[in-house]
């Protein structure tokens, strides 16, 4: 019976999805195409927001049961037992359910709009929210937004798949889920626009920010309508700017680019540190999971995404950050309340390398909101303990922080500035979110000319960055320009047998393999034109004698920067391509220049 309903269930809904579908099917052929596209960002924004408040909603209950139990405890035995749970399970989930593999990271946003035509694995639809879950909402040192913006990119490019959109509106509807999910997340939907504007899309129209703008405010509007203020991270207080203060925001903006420099490097060495262990992920899993238990049992503010903590901070008791903790006893003292904040903010990026790199799934936006918050909370609370400063307002302080470190991490200056205007429901302090925020991203780009989540790709050559030919160029999917139908040679072939192949061929270049497949060299026809009337001449030339080593070989990971050097180097037209070591085929320098000349009308969204 239990079956029979199940199936009931199934069938249920299923009927449902396909009316929907039908629905919209008819509804692309009636509207034009850009009144479908303002139909669809809403519907992605809306699957989104609720993605959004299933994730939201679970991590907060969760952290609220955490609390009642430790209040029992008076130690917070609970929050160091979550986590070990959570990044177990998430492991056990990627193994068993998803093919032993996941996308995390914003990244990967990037990395598909530049490489892959805004095309988003359809898993990551249910993947990011089934995973992230396990990990943040039961206490890893993460943060939601990533999961929550690759699922919404995820919804945005399905969708344009579905219904068999062009590349153009592809990225566009992925960027719309991107701002959707920002704009949920955090009821800021001027964030959400300017994050997709600023990190997500390089090349963006005018036209372009109707259907961003549209998701971001449905986002937001859902959110909302359904999530209560506890669970969204907001401030009530009224928040004024002296301009006294001036300096002291000075020194916050600096400290803060040095900080986002820190906590970047350091996260990226506990993920490379844990890059080595491939042989057993339960063993990895379990060996980060309770590093990470201990630091939580000592610091437990690092448990989950940590916006509670944030939010006592910027309020007039932030000594209630102690209890439960080894430290009660000493809250009284604002010293040691100022020590342990210095010190969590310091091993936060410890904690979050820890929480991702033995397999749990987040990102690092949260994070940074906290490092900022505890370091705007130091910078001022040490002028008071020190005498220096009295009249410095705490939480203006700790709400600016988190610009810093926000624009400091992610390059994203706009968005954190706008993105902390929001959640604390006005623009009163404008002007040191605009200081704050331009020092620090000036400091860390000094240092770090790429932000964290995109220095990898950039490297690489994968990801857009301020350079719009680059990007270009970067879009251009080489492998499939290899010509790899090839007919090639070996060196005990003789030049009769070449000759042969000449005339079913319209091949200028033939390569000599050995029996491994690895290139040896060429023989181009223009070599071989002068002996091809000469009898004697072609029956007593070796390949070897008319073959030559090419001037450059291009590998087949190579970045178009990279190719097009080689090119340049090399002043010829065409140059093969290797795999591995082995020959895989041959590239011609005109067919990248008529993609790229193709790329230049197909990027560029109107």
């Amino acid at each position: 019976m239990t079956t029979r309903n199940s199936a009931t269930i199934q069938l249920f809904f299923r009927k449902i999805i396909r009316r929907f579908e039908t629905i919209f099917f008819l509804a692309k052929e009636l509207l034009s195409e850009r009144n479908f596209i303002y139909l669809s960002c809403v519907v992605i924004a809306i699957s989104c927001s609720f993605a959004v408040i299933v994730l939201k909603s679970f991590a907060h209950n969760v952290f609220l049961f955490a609390n009642y139990i430790n209040s029992y405890l008076k130690l917070p035995f609970i929050n160091s037992i979550l986590p070990i749970v959570g990044i177990l399970l998430t492991v056990l989930v990627i193994k068993k359910f998803l093919d032993n593999s996941l996308e995390k990271g914003s990244s990967k946003i990037l990395y598909a709009v530049a490489k892959k035509g805004g095309i988003v694995p359809r898993k990551q639809m249910y993947a990011q929210i089934i995973t992230s879950s396990l990990t943040v909402g039961l206490g890893g040192s993460a943060g939601l937004e990533s999961p929550i913006v690759i699922t919404g990119a995820a919804f945005g490019s399905n969708f344009a798949q579905k219904y068999k959109l062009s590349q153009k509106d592809r990225i566009l509807l992925l960027a719309c889920g991107v701002s959707a999910g920002i704009g949920a997340a955090f009821n800021a939907p001027i964030a959400g626009v300017l994050f997709a504007i600023e990190v997500i899309l390089t090349d963006v129209s005018i036209s372009a920010f109707i259907p961003i703008m549209i998701s971001a405010a449905t986002g937001a509007l859902v959110s909302q309508i359904v999530l209560s203020q506890d669970i969204l991270l907001s401030f009530k207080q009224e928040l004024t700017f002296n301009f006294y203060n001036t300096p002291y925001y000075i020194l916050l903006g600096i400290l803060a680019g040095f900080v986002s420099v820190y906590h970047a490097r350091n996260f990226g060495r506990v993920e490379h540190f844990f890059g080595g262990f491939k042989k057993n992920v339960y063993k990895k899993a379990l060996f980060g999971a309770s590093l990470l238990a201990i630091l939580i049992f000592f610091f437990p503010t690092l448990f989950g995404e940590g916006y509670e903590s944030i939010k006592t901070l910027s309020d007039t008791h932030p000594e209630t950050l102690l209890d439960n903790t080894l430290l009660e006893n000493y809250k009284s003292n604002e010293w040691i309340l100022l020590i342990f904040i210095g010190v969590t903010a310091l091993l936060k990026s410890f904690a979050t390398g820890l929480t991702l790199g033995s397999g749990g799934n987040g990102g690092n936006f949260a994070p940074s909101l906290f490092v900022g918050s505890y370091l705007g909370f130091f910078v001022a609370k040490s002028m008071h303990l020190l005498g220096i400063s009295n009249a410095l307002p705490v939480a203006n302080f700790t709400i600016v922080g988190m610009a810093g470190i926000l624009s400091g991490l992610f390059h994203a200056p706009l968005t954190a500035i706008f993105l902390i205007g929001e959640i604390t429901g006005g623009y009163d302090l404008m002007v040191p979110l605009m200081i704050v925020s331009s020092i620090s991203y000036a400091v860390s780009k000094r240092f770090e000319k790429h932000s964290m989540d995109v220095k990898t790709l950039a490297d690489k050559g994968d990801v857009f960055t301020s350079n719009k030919d680059k990007n270009v160029l970067q879009s251009i999917d080489f492998l499939n320009l290899v010509q790899t139908d090839v007919k090639t040679i070996s060196l005990n072939n003789s030049l009769e047998n070449l000759i042969e192949n000449l005339a079913t061929t319209n091949q200028h270049q033939f390569p000599v393999l050995d029996d491994k497949n690895k290139l040896l060299g060429i023989v181009d026809f223009e070599t071989i034109r002068p002996l091809i009337f000469s009898p004697f001449k072609v029956k007593y030339t070796s390949i070897n004698e008319v073959m030559f080593q090419p001037k450059n070989c291009i590998e087949f990971d190579d970045g178009m920067e990279i190719i097009m050097e080689k090119f340049e180097n090399a002043n010829e037209t065409v140059l093969p391509v290797n795999k591995y070591g082995k020959f895989f085929g041959f590239v011609s320098k005109i067919d990248i220049l008529e993609e790229y000349r193709k790329k230049l009308k197909e990027l560029v969204i109107e």
